[in-house]
C-alpha cells in the first residue's frame, strides 16, 4: 500500500471490524473516464410518445413494434410511405421510424421528404437491412437521425429515438 501511495484505515466496534483501502487516482483515470457508458433501461425507454413505425415488410413491423412498446412507446404501424403521409396528415407524430427501401411506392427518403412537408420539424430515425447509401445521407442532411443497420438491438434503437426526442424538447423549450 504504501509503495503505491495509499494506505489503510482499520476501525472497530461491537466485535466488527472495517478496513477501508485508500488508493491514489490512476494515471489510467482518464482512460477509465472514456470507456463507453453502462445503460439501464431507463436510459432509453420513452414516456409514450407517438412513433410511427414505417417498414413493408411484416415481420419487421412487429419486431419494432414490439421492441417499442416494451420502451414505453405508444406505437402506429405503416406499411408504405403513402400509408404514413396519410396517417401524419391527421395524426400527431412524435417520431418516424423509417425503412429506406420499400418495395413498390415511396422510398424512406421520398416519405421523409413529405412528412417534412407536413410537419417540418418532424424526427425520424433510419432503418434498413442493408449498407449506408446516399439517400441514407440524403435522409440525415434533411434532419433526420441516426442510420440503423437491421438486426438492431433494443438498447441501440432505444438510445437513438431517445437522443432525437430530447434534440426535439431542447428545441421546443
Amino acid at each position: 500500500m504504501h509503495d503505491h501511495k495509499g494506505y489503510i484505515h482499520v476501525s472497530s466496534q461491537n466485535k466488527q471490524t472495517h478496513f477501508s483501502l485508500y488508493f491514489p487516482i490512476s494515471e489510467k483515470a482518464d482512460k477509465i473516464a472514456k470507456l463507453p457508458k453502462i445503460y439501464t433501461i431507463d436510459d432509453y425507454s420513452g414516456n409514450n410518445e407517438k412513433i410511427l413505425v414505417v417498414d413493408d415488410i411484416e415481420s419487421q413491423q412487429k419486431i419494432t413494434a414490439n421492441v417499442l412498446k416494451r420502451l414505453g412507446y405508444d406505437i402506429k404501424v405503416v406499411s408504405s410511405g403513402e400509408d404514413a403521409i396519410v396517417y401524419a396528415k391527421d395524426n400527431k407524430i412524435d417520431l418516424a421510424v423509417l425503412d429506406m427501401i420499400m418495395e413498390p411506392g415511396l422510398s424512406g427518403l421520398e416519405t421523409y421528404e413529405q412528412l417534412l412537408l407536413i410537419d417540418p420539424e418532424i424526427k425520424a430515425i433510419i432503418t434498413s437491412g442493408y449498407a449506408k447509401t446516399n439517400d441514407v445521407k440524403k435522409v440525415q442532411a434533411l434532419g433526420a437521425g441516426a442510420y440503423i443497420k437491421k438486426p438492431y438491438l433494443l438498447q441501440e434503437i432505444g438510445l437513438a429515438i431517445k437522443k432525437e426526442l430530447s434534440h426535439r424538447k431542447v428545441k421546443d423549450e
